[in-house]
């Protein structure tokens, strides 16, 4: 903040605690939350109002072309990306081949997803059963542990007795 680090801050701190004093000190501070909290607002008010009047400029078209021709791979790889979603997303004679060929494969494409979705919830039952066990076991060892330490106290005890 500010490029101040920590031992800055707290320096500034105790200067305001001394100069201030204890009493007023979280009213300054609240009155110095309430004004960056609006130096915020305003500084992201402005950066609204400034992409706004950039986007009806058109500089966003322009930024467009400029990335275009300064990466041609990435254009043309959003290009076939634009291409795909826009293909998939015809609408189509359910009557037709192509139309019943388009639902089997959505048909499919759902069967794989819920297989995917009950294998990947086996697992992690899997996974859950086995660190039950494991806990089981940890707590087993350390009861028995815990009774080993009481039956050594106990004969302790009782030599020290005798």
């Amino acid at each position: 903040m500010f490029g101040m680090g920590w031992a800055e801050l707290m320096i500034v701190g105790i200067v305001a605690l001394i100069v201030v004093g204890p009493k007023e000190l979280p009213i300054l501070f609240r009155k110095m939350g309430q004004y960056v909290g609006k130096a915020k607002g305003m500084a992201r008010e402005f950066s609204r109002a400034m992409n706004d009047a950039a986007d009806q400029a058109g500089v966003g078209d322009i930024q467009k072309t400029l990335n275009a021709a300064t990466n041609p791979v990435n254009t043309a790889l959003q290009g076939v990306k634009d291409a795909t979603t826009s293909f998939t997303k015809l609408d189509l004679d359910p009557e037709s081949e192509t139309g019943k060929l388009a639902a089997e494969r959505a048909e499919n494409a759902r069967k794989i997803q819920a297989a995917t979705a009950r294998k990947v919830a086996e697992r992690k039952a899997r996974e859950a059963e086995e660190a039950l066990k494991k806990a089981e076991e940890i707590e087993a060892e350390a009861e028995k542990l815990a009774a080993e330490a009481l039956a050594a106290k106990a004969e302790e005890k009782s030599e020290d007795q005798a």
